[in-house]
């Protein structure tokens, strides 16, 4: 079984719409064993995820040389297929002194550590929880809290606050496109910012969307 932070990570993914792999799995007529293995869905569906525990050590999760080799292999087999995962990997639990540094020129590495968990593995309290998103920010969807209201000081939604905050020229509709779509992914901020630009062009030069 799994240690509890590692469990946490995954439960925290799942709220962020990311599913599980079934570990082992084969890649190439490879198989590849990891604690735990995600994907994203929709406009994160090229995201593949590897959890490393480093704290209970299965699958040589201690040794951060085995980690690598592990990992390189599964890039391997990844080229062989063609395949455009991007690929993940957090390690969870202590942190690993040798490979790691030459680990993070394949791929995305992410430490955890240092969570405080209560008895049923979550996060001890908000700032806990704050802890583990910050750990792991990078994998997912960006939110913009609401502002109080009845603020004195001119300060509105965040999204205004953020508008205000940039430069006199910024394009908003281009902004408020990217900013919707971005918690969908990266693909779907690309398809909306695309939109919007197309748009413009179509209406500089007299054109009609079909």
């Amino acid at each position: 079984m799994s240690a509890p932070l590692v469990q946490a990570i995954q439960a925290r993914l799942r709220k962020a719409r990311y599913v599980d792999l079934s570990t082992p799995f084969r890649v190439a007529g490879v198989e590849f064993a990891f604690t735990g293995a995600m994907r994203g869905i929709e406009g994160r569906a090229l995201d593949l995820i590897l959890l490393v525990d480093t704290t209970t050590g299965d699958f040589g999760d201690r040794d951060g040389l085995r980690v690598r080799q592990r990992v390189e292999a599964l890039s391997r087999a990844l080229d062989v297929t063609a395949s455009r995962f991007v690929v993940t990997v957090i390690l969870a639990g202590a942190v690993l002194a040798e490979g790691i540094e030459a680990l993070s020129e394949t791929c995305r590495v992410l430490q955890v550590e240092g969570v405080a968990l209560d008895d049923q593995g979550i996060p001890a309290d908000a700032a806990a929880a704050l802890q583990l998103d910050d750990r792991i920010r990078v994998l997912l969807p960006l939110t913009l809290p609401a502002a109080a209201g009845g603020t004195t000081d001119g300060a509105g939604p965040a999204m205004e606050q953020l508008i205000r905050a940039l430069p006199a020229g910024t394009d908003k509709e281009l902004l408020e496109a990217a900013m919707s779509a971005s918690i969908d992914g990266e693909q779907a901020v690309t398809d909306a910012v695309a939109s919007v630009i197309m748009r413009t062009l179509q209406q500089d030069t007299g054109e009609t969307q079909p």
